[in-house]
């Protein structure tokens, strides 16, 4: 795993700093609107449903069976499969709905005059819940990548395709706020950089007990693959649906599941 540690570390920065696409796009379109990411979303949640549920999932299973026994494997991979899950919602319910990154709210150009203290709050108050939220998904490419550098690559990409409307989430009420983008850039970038902060802190945390622990690997996965379907689940799928035809939607969730499948086979 120590050779992976460089890579890991470096595509965790590549996936969270696509926050910063985000903000640019913000940048160079009066009106932003991501009514045209609607397909990427769905192929970034069905390549994150695919990979939870046919590759990590499985692979934590039978990873624990070989330390615990064929039952206790699963009931632990299962176990950590849920809190996963419960442990981002969690994180989903302590964040304010009008903040939450999930609800992505104020993306749209301000038709009235705006105001900018309200418009500044959100932006700021934005930028702080999706860094909380980035910091698991930093943790999960992290992870991922230790355990197979394939797995980590797909999640890094899946993870920046749905970082870039964050940015933009972040970005836009602070340019409306303050007329100035380089200062809107700046806190959209900076929202980003929590998911190489989590992979960092996940090392510093995790690396000693890797070792001594066969079952800590494997387990890890299977909390992350949770993480990942209530990401899919919960913020990919209903602002894909919000910003785009459903029809579009299905089709990239299953050009993702397709592309997943092809690629795991041929690797």
């Amino acid at each position: 795993m120590n050779e992976n540690v460089g890579l890991a570390l470096l595509l965790t920065l590549i996936a969270g700093l696509s926050t910063g696409i985000g903000s640019a796009i913000a940048y160079f379109i009066k009106k932003p609107k991501i009514v045209y990411l609607s397909f990427a979303l769905g192929l970034s949640a069905g390549v994150m449903i695919y990979i939870s549920f046919m590759e990590m999932l499985p692979a934590a299973i039978s990873d624990l069976a070989e330390v615990s026994g064929e039952l206790w494997g699963e009931i632990w991979a299962l176990l950590a499969f849920f809190v996963g899950i419960g442990v981002i919602a969690l994180i989903d319910l302590l964040v304010p709905e009008q903040e939450n990154p999930h609800e992505f709210a104020g993306i749209d150009e301000p038709t009235a005059q705006p105001d900018s203290g309200k418009l500044m709050r959100t932006g700021l108050m934005t930028a702080l819940a999706i860094g909380i939220h980035n910091f698991p998904e930093g943790l999960a490419t992290f992870a991922a990548t230790l355990g197979d550098v394939k797995l980590g690559v797909f999640i890094a990409i899946a993870i920046a395709i749905h970082n870039i409307p964050e940015g933009i989430a972040v970005s836009v009420p602070i340019f409306f706020a303050t007329r100035n983008k380089n200062k809107a850039f700046l806190y959209s970038f900076l929202s980003g950089l929590s998911e190489p902060v989590g992979a960092i802190i996940g090392y510093l945390i995790l690396m000693p007990f890797f070792s001594a622990n066969a079952a800590l690997l494997p387990a890890l996965l299977a909390f992350i693959a949770g993480i990942m379907i209530y990401i899919s689940l919960d913020e990919l799928l209903p602002m894909a649906h919000r910003y785009g035809h459903g029809h579009l939607v299905i089709g990239g969730i299953v050009a993702g599941m397709l592309i997943m499948a092809i690629s795991l086979l041929m690797l």
